[in-house]
C-alpha cells in the first residue's frame, strides 16, 4: 500500500527495506500487534528487494524471476503456504538438482561420476571438525578430476570463490526438506504481492538511525524524519557494510559482522528464442564440464521461449561489468557446445540482471568469510529493545535464501510485539 505523499512523522514501528525479511517483518507485526502503527521504509522504487519478477509475456504468461527463484526446503519453507494463500501458484517441476529433474545429459558418461564427486564434496564439508574454520578450497583434493567442477557448483552455492568461503558455514547451511518447487507467477510478484497489506513509503533511503534516546528511536531520511517506538533494519549486509546507515550511537560490532558477511553474486540472463521447439521444456544443462567459469542453462522454464542463464561468483561480477551483449556472447558459444554451431542465429539476449550494481543492495546472498559463520548471531541481536535486525544473513542456517530472511523478519516482529 504505497504512500505517495510523506514528509515524516510518527510511527510506532518503522522498518527498513522492503524485501522478505522486511515485509515478513512487518505482516507478522500487523497479525500480533494491530493495535501498533507499522511503515515500511523502502529506499528503490518497488516492493521485493532481491526478488523481483518480470513479466515479458504479459501478466497470463510465466514470471521470470532476477532474483531468487526456487522457494527451496518447498515443504517447511513458508512462502509455500503464503503462495497458495494469496492465489498464487506452486509449480511442482522438480528443480535441475533433484531427481526426476531433466538433465539433457543426464545418461552420458562422466555425469553420474561429476554427480557423486559434487556429493562427496558436501559430506566432508559437513563432517568438518576442526577446530578452526578453514576455507572451502581446503575440501579439495588437488588432484581431483572434477576440480573445476566443484569450484563451479560452489560458486553457485555461495555466490563467491571457494577460497573466500567458510566450511563451517556451509556445514550448517539447510534450507528445510526438499524438494524445491516455484511460484509460476514468480517469486517477485509472491513478496510484492503479500507486502500490499502493509504502509509502505517507496524511494525513502534512511542515512541516519539515532538510537540515543530514551523509548524512541529516530530515523533521517531524505524526505524528512521519522520518530518510532522501535526500528527493525531489514538491508543488506553490503549496505550496512558501506556504512550507508549511520548510527548513533555508533554499532561497531554490527558493522563488523555485516564486512565478514558479504553478499556474493549470482545474476542471471534471459535469453529470447526464435524456435522454440528446438528446446526441450524445463530442462538443465551446463555450459562446460572442463571450466569453473560456467553458466548453467535452465532451457524454455515453464515453457517459456526463453533460456535462463545463470552464472556466479567472479565470472559474474566480469559479465555484469562487461554488460548484458557479453554475457550473451559467453553464454552463445557455450550453448554451441550442446547445440551446434548454428544455435546462435535462433537466440537474442532479452533482459539481465545486475545485481552488484543495484544502488540499494549490492549484491545476490551472504556468505560468510572463513572464521565469520557465528558473526550471523551477532548481526540478528537486538540493541536495548528498540533497535532490531533481520534478513537471510541473520539466518544460521538458512542464510542466502528468502524463506531464511522471512523466518528472521518473523523473530524480529515478534522481539517488538514482546518489547512494546
Amino acid at each position: 500500500m504505497p504512500i505517495e505523499s510523506w514528509r515524516g512523522g510518527d510511527v510506532d514501528v518503522a522498518i527498513i527495506g522492503a524485501g522478505a525479511a522486511g515485509v515478513g517483518a512487518a505482516r507478522r507485526l500487523q497479525s500480533l500487534r494491530p493495535d501498533l502503527s507499522v511503515l515500511l521504509l523502502e529506499a528503490s522504487d518497488r516492493v521485493g528487494g532481491r526478488a523481483r519478477t518480470i513479466h515479458p509475456f504479459g501478466a497470463e504468461g510465466a514470471g521470470l524471476d532476477l532474483g531468487c527463484g526456487w522457494l527451496h526446503g518447498a515443504r517447511t519453507n513458508a512462502w509455500t503456504k503464503i503462495t497458495e494463500e494469496i492465489g498464487l501458484t506452486v509449480d511442482r517441476t522438480p528443480a535441475p538438482w533433484s531427481d526426476g529433474s531433466r538433465q539433457l545429459e543426464g545418461k552420458e558418461p562422466g555425469v553420474k561420476a561429476a554427480a557423486e564427486a559434487v556429493a562427496e564434496f558436501f559430506e566432508r564439508v559437513d563432517a568438518y571438525k576442526g577446530v578452526a574454520d578453514a576455507d572451502l578450497s581446503t575440501m579439495l583434493a588437488p588432484d581431483d578430476p572434477w576440480i573445476e567442477r566443484l569450484y563451479a557448483v560452489g560458486a553457485f552455492m555461495t555466490g563467491a570463490e571457494l577460497p573466500k568461503s567458510s566450511v563451517i558455514d556451509l556445514g550448517r547451511y539447510d534450507p528445510g526438506p526438499g524438494p524445491d518447487w516455484r511460484v509460476r507467477q514468480g517469486y517477485g510478484t509472491l513478496v510484492a504481492t503479500y507486502g500490499l497489506p502493509v504502509p509502505t513509503i517507496l524511494g525513502v533511503e534512511v542515512s541516519r538511525i539515532d538510537h540515543s534516546g530514551g523509548g524512541h528511536v529516530v530515523l533521517s531520511t531524505g524526505k524528512g524524519e521519522l520518530k518510532a517506538r522501535a526500528a527493525i533494519v531489514a538491508v543488506s549486509t553490503n549496505i550496512l557494510a558501506a556504512e550507508r546507515i549511520d548510527f548513533w550511537p555508533l554499532l561497531p560490532e554490527k558493522i563488523e559482522a555485516a564486512s565478514r558477511l558479504p553478499l556474493g553474486l549470482a545474476d542471471k540472463l534471459f535469453i529470447r528464442v526464435s524456435e522454440p521447439g528446438m528446446f526441450p521444456e524445463d530442462t538443465h544443462v551446463m555450459g562446460s564440464r572442463e571450466s569453473r567459469r560456467t553458466g548453467a542453462y535452465q532451457l524454455r522454464p515453464f515453457g517459456a521461449p526463453v533460456i535462463e542463464a545463470y552464472f556466479a561468483a567472479d565470472l559474474a561480477f566480469d559479465l555484469e561489468r562487461e554488460g548484458m551483449e557479453a554475457a550473451f556472447a559467453f553464454s552463445v558459444e557455450q550453448l554451441k557446445r550442446v547445440f551446434g554451431a548454428d544455435v546462435g542465429a535462433k537466440l537474442s539476449p532479452l533482459v539481465m540482471s545486475a545485481w552488484a550494481s543495484e544502488p540499494f543492495v549490492g549484491g545476490s546472498y551472504s556468505y560468510a568469510t572463513p572464521g565469520a559463520s557465528d558473526l550471523r548471531g551477532v548481526l540478528a541481536a537486538p540493541c536495548n529493545d528498540r533497535l532490531f535486525f533481520a534478513g537471510e544473513a541473520c539466518s544460521r542456517t538458512r542464510y542466502s535464501t528468502a524463506h531464511g530472511a522471512y523466518e528472521s523478519g518473523v523473530v524480529a516482529a515478534e522481539a517488538v510485539a514482546k518489547a512494546l
